[in-house]
């Protein structure tokens, strides 16, 4: 666990972001990002892109091979399709942060749960909603980052969706490490137990450097 010494009536952003719904904000380098679990066990699936050039975005297996973990966590650097240094974790009250499981679709939620979840709301949905603001699509959504949703390995190697670990209040900050854009989608999913079954609002918290 890594405690931050930042207050909030410090932050120059500060946006409660609803159950089911997507969010996205642009971080210049040496911004803070807070995302906060406000009622725990809440998976917040997000991406980042370069402002400069989005085609230069967040790549989870450079992440993991540079870090040697699956997991994200305190320290962890997030590094992106072109090698660089996106991001760095610089503090973290949960830990173990997925980036392997990727997002929920209405494909996946059919090939998982059946036919009848077709329609439900995806975080892939999400993501196309809110990409589609800034010029991108859902060809630009790459495998992502989810903040507090609990993913272990099994002993055969398969991943397992079990119930989160943040209680809450808890958060993780963001440092941003060049000009980027955040898109979270904040998971609409009810079929697993990734939202506590109970899909929650997150917060969200910028700071200058």
């Amino acid at each position: 666990m890594t405690l931050s010494n930042r207050h909030e009536d410090q932050a120059i952003y500060d946006f409660a972001v609803p159950a089911l719904r997507p969010w996205s904000h642009a971080l210049k380098k040496g911004q803070i990002l807070r995302i906060v679990d406000l009622e725990g066990q809440q998976a917040v699936d997000t991406l980042f892109y370069s402002k400069a050039d989005p085609s230069e975005r967040y790549s989870a297996q450079d992440t993991a091979r540079a870090q040697g973990s699956p997991y994200i966590g305190s320290g962890t650097k997030l590094i992106s399709n072109e090698g660089n240094l996106m991001a760095t974790v610089i503090a973290d009250t949960s830990g173990g942060h997925d980036t392997s499981a990727g997002a929920c679709s209405a494909e996946a939620n059919t090939v998982r749960f059946g036919h009848e979840t077709l329609y439900m709301h995806s975080c892939r949905d999400n993501f196309v909603m809110e990409l589609s603001k800034h010029g991108l699509t859902k060809r630009d959504i790459v495998s992502n980052i989810n903040f507090f949703m609990n993913v272990p390995v099994e002993e055969d190697g398969t991943l397992a969706i079990v119930d989160g670990l943040s209680k809450p209040g808890d958060y993780v900050e963001v440092k941003a490490e060049m000009d980027i854009l955040c898109v979270i989608s904040n998971c609409p999913q009810v079929n697993n137990p990734c939202n506590g079954f109970n899909p929650s609002p997150v917060r969200t918290l910028i700071w200058d450097a």
